[in-house]
């Protein structure tokens, strides 16, 4: 069977799924063709459903998150979520084609959000986004305000600016240290750094170490790496290699990361000290499949235009994430009038990929309303107490039991 034959057997299958539909959209907004974007409703109907935003761009909706709808329609949630242009279902033209590049923009993201509420007969949804989905729930906002019922902004994007505090909360936790053992770990790191050991790839594996196990399983890999064990951080390097393939319908940023680096700037200009993550992120836009173009404008400027939203907005953020670290959602909490700020102290990147289940609370506390909303800004610690999703408490066992099988003792640096 052919790749392509493959491909369409599978597109069927999803599209036929129940739930599923499709809504003519222009593939640029000046021409005259016509494509298929597809979206997903389940749960019991309501009048203000719940409008779920993944992040990436580059992550499906349709198949990845069936688990999730299933859980949120346990818990009585209507949810409608958008495969995003270019991506999965809603990838190719009518003749089979991939959208072109004039296709892939943020705005008409933002447009095909409206174009799915109104053909799903919605006039005002609580409107959910996590990490670059909710650059888009913000940008909907600006586009869209009288779409918009309530909001959630789960680790958010704010602006093209974000890499500087990416780059702040990666050398304050590894080169001036945080948390009980903070100054011990921070003596590994920087000793790493005049090693050459902790380059662009490793620093950002130790980020992840961190989201997924905090400061304990981080000061344990640098114990590994400063030992000379290499093969747990090989291990992980192979991951990170192989999450991000293309896998159709799950993951495929070969067409839509032209708005990553051209739109959003996720790449940023190195400042030419240690531990930058825009170096790591250069060599990855270089490994990916598709063009990696360079920045040229955001569509919108959110820092002028949050403080204009006047709907309920809560702003969820993880006390470890480093990827968009908890300053960022400090500052989009202050921009937003009367905005609620919750953060899950030992949560890494993305409520909605990392504790689905905290994410549901919220999104049904949102859903309700009136002091449910104002209740959540006191519930962080608690929610942060619901047990992650299977993939992050498989990862964190599984740090654990690396450092276990390397047999290293705790590495202790001179003062």
């Amino acid at each position: 069977m052919s790749r392509s034959s493959w491909r369409q057997r599978i597109r069927d299958r999803l599209a036929a799924t129940p739930g599923v539909a499709a809504v003519r959209r222009p593939v640029t907004p000046r021409g005259a063709a016509e494509f298929d974007l597809y979206y997903v409703r389940t749960g019991p109907p309501s009048v203000h459903p719940v409008l779920v935003i993944p992040g990436g761009p580059g992550l499906a909706s349709v198949q990845p998150y069936r688990a999730f709808r299933e859980h949120a329609a346990a818990r009585g949630l209507d949810v409608i979520m958008v495969e995003h242009r270019g991506v999965g279902l809603s990838r190719h033209t009518d003749d089979g084609a991939d959208l072109p590049e004039a296709a892939i923009t943020v705005d008409q993201v933002v447009a095909d959000l409206a174009a799915v509420l109104d053909a799903a007969g919605v006039d005002r949804a609580t409107v959910y986004g996590t990490s670059y989905g909710g650059y888009l729930a913000a940008g909907l906002g600006v586009r869209q305000p009288r779409r918009v019922r309530s909001m959630v902004l789960d680790s958010p994007v704010l602006s093209a600016r974000d890499i500087h505090d990416v780059r702040e909360a990666i050398r304050e936790l590894l080169l001036a240290g945080t948390g009980p053992t903070g100054a011990a770990l921070a003596a590994k790191a920087r000793a790493l750094v005049d090693r050459g050991l902790l380059d662009s790839t490793a620093t950002q594996l130790a980020a992840t170490v961190y989201e997924f196990g905090g400061v304990r399983a981080l000061d344990r890999q640098l114990d590994l790496l400063l030992s000379g064990r290499t093969v747990l951080w090989r291990i992980m390097e192979l991951i990170g290699e192989q999450a991000m393939r293309v896998v159709p319908f799950h993951n495929e940023v070969d067409l839509v990361n032209r708005i990553a680096f051209r739109e959003l700037d996720y790449r940023g200009t190195p400042d030419g000290l240690p531990l930058d993550p825009s170096v790591g992120m250069g060599e990855l836009a270089e490994q990916m499949p598709g063009a990696a173009p360079d920045f040229e404008e955001e569509p919108y400027d959110l820092v002028a235009e949050m403080p204009r939203f006047d709907w309920p907005t809560v702003v969820l953020s993880g006390g470890r994430d480093l990827t968009t670290p908890p300053a960022i959602a400090a500052r989009v909490a202050d921009l937003i009038p009367g905005a609620v700020p919750v953060r899950l102290p030992t949560a890494g990147h993305s409520i909605l990929d990392t504790r689905e289940r905290a994410a549901i609370r919220v999104a049904a506390a949102v859903t309700a309303g009136g002091d449910d909303i104002a209740e959540l800004a006191r519930r962080g610690t608690e929610l942060d107490a619901l047990p992650g999703n299977a993939t992050v408490r498989l990862a964190a066992l599984a740090l654990d039991a690396g450092a276990f099988l390397g047999r290293v003792s705790p590495v202790r640096l001179p003062r």
